[in-house]
């Protein structure tokens, strides 16, 4: 049996893991030092009063799962003759994938006839949620572990995502975007334009003047970068501004026609913590990242 673990890092919900079989991972954040972990300590992300925290100035803090964590997970599942499916959020954005895979080389030392199988979407929030929900349909038409790796082999790097945040802030403090001070030039109202590279590194690319530009940039970015668009989801993911991800499915549906799939997703809260409030990300089926 092959037992498919997401984690909450990848906006995936309770309601959609219960739809599609999966074992949701719960990734924590800290607030005025405690820890919180979704859907655990609270059944649903009320996204508006999250986001309001973080608008009145508390910032919370992420950090790496010790190998405890992992070991509760994974053990029961190789101890009961299963085999795993994980796929995940960008292990280049976080060092608890090391963690990870050092509990399980021991795992796979005590049990040595099961199996890891393992799908890094390269991506955060929309881009990670498509990937697992690309996954989730291939875990539900039959494919083995086997498969479903060398299709993520084939096509993650086919699902793009590009995002712009509000308040540079969070991603000064966090330091996780690469050339965001070359970027910015210390200007104000100013919105990067940020990507997940090849390696699932965010990456500053650009910038644009308000939130207007910023919208019309990333859907032009769908329109010239995309590949088959219509025969995949595409996500809208936003840290608490639906009106603005509504004007972006507009201006989507506007280019692609009314039956573009469109999915509109809360940015999940610990990573939320890192991009702020008022941001929003397109992630769509491309070219290339």
């Amino acid at each position: 049996m092959l037992t498919f673990f997401s984690d909450t890092d990848c906006d995936i919900t309770p309601k959609e893991c219960a739809e599609y079989g999966i074992k949701l991972i719960s990734m924590p954040y800290t607030v005025n030092d405690k820890v919180i972990y979704p859907y655990v300590d609270w059944d649903t992300f009320d996204a508006h009063t999250f986001y309001d925290m973080l608008r009145r100035g508390t910032i919370p803090t992420t950090s790496a799962m010790g190998e405890e964590f992992y070991e509760k997970l994974f053990e029961p599942e190789f101890a009961a003759g299963n085999d795993i499916l994980y796929a995940h959020f960008s292990a280049a954005t976080s060092n608890t994938f090391t963690i990870m895979h050092q509990v399980l080389d021991r795992l796979k030392v005590k049990y040595p006839g099961r199996k890891f199988f393992e799908v890094d979407s390269l991506g955060i929030s929309a881009l990670a949620y498509n990937v697992v929900l690309e996954v989730a349909d291939l875990v539900k038409a039959g494919k083995s572990g086997e498969e479903i790796e060398a299709w993520a082999k084939e096509e993650v790097p086919h699902f793009s995502m590009h995002f712009f945040a509000d308040d540079l802030k969070f991603f000064r403090r966090s330091g996780r975007v690469s050339g965001l001070a070359a970027t910015m030039g210390g200007l104000i109202g100013i919105r990067p334009i940020i990507h997940l590279d090849d390696n699932g590194v965010m990456v500053s690319i650009g910038k644009e003047t308000g939130r207007a530009k910023a919208i019309a940039r990333l859907v032009r970015t769908v329109e010239e970068q995309g590949d088959n668009v219509k025969a995949h989801r595409v996500v809208v993911a936003h840290s608490d501004c639906p009106a603005i991800a509504q004007e972006a499915e507009r201006q989507l549906k506007e280019k692609f026609g009314n039956d573009l799939n469109v999915i509109i997703q809360n940015v999940n809260p610990t990573i939320g913590s890192h991009c702020g409030p008022d941001g929003l990300g397109i992630c769509f089926h491309a070219i290339h990242r």
